[in-house]
């Protein structure tokens, strides 16, 4: 029991070490959270695609990951050029900000749509979650033996907490976002992220 307690923990940890650095899905999670628009769907989205890339990568897929190297690179230029793209509208809206108002049925659901459809592209055309999701935490798995999956819980464990807050969380900068100075600084810092790390998708690619 101990023993697979320990490997769950360091699953936890090191899952919670990949998930928590700086990135396209953190901010796109945190400003759905600020927004309160589609949190629930984003949250959802997040953890059981994490989830899903863990039982991958636990299960010995990162193999075809290296296997396949051009596919990464297709990844790589399809998923560079979409941030780019999102990180141009929010420098967009830092320069023309548009006011939040009230939102008709139709225009929440196409809100929502919009958001669903986002989340799920940044999540599944960002090759460097294959290469950490699915290859370093499969390799660092495979080290645990017959508790790999084991290990793999733990990590699957610290994506739902961690979007959970991240998205639900965000809440409670609502205050001081309350002004529209405050939503063009997180839009500047949205933008930045998304463009730095579309051009270095590209780059790398």
């Amino acid at each position: 029991m101990n023993s697979a307690l320990t490997t769950a923990a360091a699953g936890f940890g090191t899952g919670l070490s990949l998930i928590v650095a700086i990135g396209a899905q953190n901010a796109f999670v945190l400003r759905q959270g600020v927004r309160r628009e589609a949190v629930l769907a984003v949250v959802g989205i997040c953890a059981v695609s994490d989830a899903a890339l863990i039982a991958l990568g636990v299960g010995g897929v990162d193999a075809l990951v290296v296997a396949w190297p051009g596919a990464l690179t297709a990844v790589g230029w399809i998923g560079g050029l979409f941030l780019l793209g999102y990180g141009l509208l929010a420098a967009r809206r830092v320069i023309r900000p548009g006011g939040a108002g009230l939102r008709a049925e139709g225009e929440a659901v196409s809100s929502r749509r919009r958001a669903v459809l986002t989340c799920l592209a940044m999540t599944w055309l960002n090759p460097h979650v294959y290469l950490d999701t699915v290859f370093l935490l499969g390799s660092v798995a495979a080290d645990h033996g017959p508790l790999r999956w084991t290990f793999g819980l733990g990590a699957v464990l610290a994506s739902l907490c961690w979007f959970a807050a991240l998205g639900f969380g965000a809440r409670l900068l609502s205050r001081f976002l309350a002004r529209p100075t405050a939503w063009r600084i997180l839009d500047g810092l949205v933008a930045t992220t998304m463009i730095v790390l579309g051009g270095t998708l590209i780059a790398g690619s």
